[in-house]
């Protein structure tokens, strides 16, 4: 911590890699069984009506967080080239923030929503057959709604 010995950068990619791997298998676990989930449960309809909501609201909000992302990023740029009093500035040091806060968003947050809508879909498709195995022949699920 004094400066004096290089940084341990090969453990220090090891432990985000290891966190990142750990708090992603929830979410997986999710994304692969709820469409599977829907579909025996409540039918292909269902199912249809799931993946529709699931890929509109996800598109939407995934243009959101890039867009704002992106935002965020360029006011602070253009803050610190001289508009709104420059960098210094109380301005400044919440467009800092805002940058903080942005470049996950545009980078890393809205991208892999669309990874998610792919995953749930990919998932609804490849098990199909099984969907409609446990579904009844007009396809309405294992419920009787």
């Amino acid at each position: 911590l004094t400066g004096e010995e290089p940084a341990d950068f090969k453990k220090t990619i090891d432990i985000a890699t290891k966190g990142s791997l750990r708090e992603l298998i929830i979410p997986s676990i999710i994304s692969i069984t709820v469409p599977i989930g829907v579909g025996i449960l409540f039918g292909v309809a269902s199912l249809a009506a799931f993946l529709a909501g699931a890929i509109l609201s996800g598109f939407v909000f995934a243009v959101f967080m890039s867009n704002s992302g992106g935002a965020w990023d360029n006011a602070k740029k253009w803050i610190e080239d001289g508009n709104l009093g420059g960098k210094g500035t109380e301005v400044h040091k919440a467009s800092i923030t805002g940058d903080t806060v942005g470049d996950p968003f545009k980078d890393t947050a809205g991208p892999s929503i669309n990874t998610l809508l792919v995953v749930m879909s990919l998932t609804a498709s490849m098990f199909m057959g099984l969907i409609l195995l446990f579904g009844t022949p007009a396809g309405s699920g294992l419920l009787p709604f």
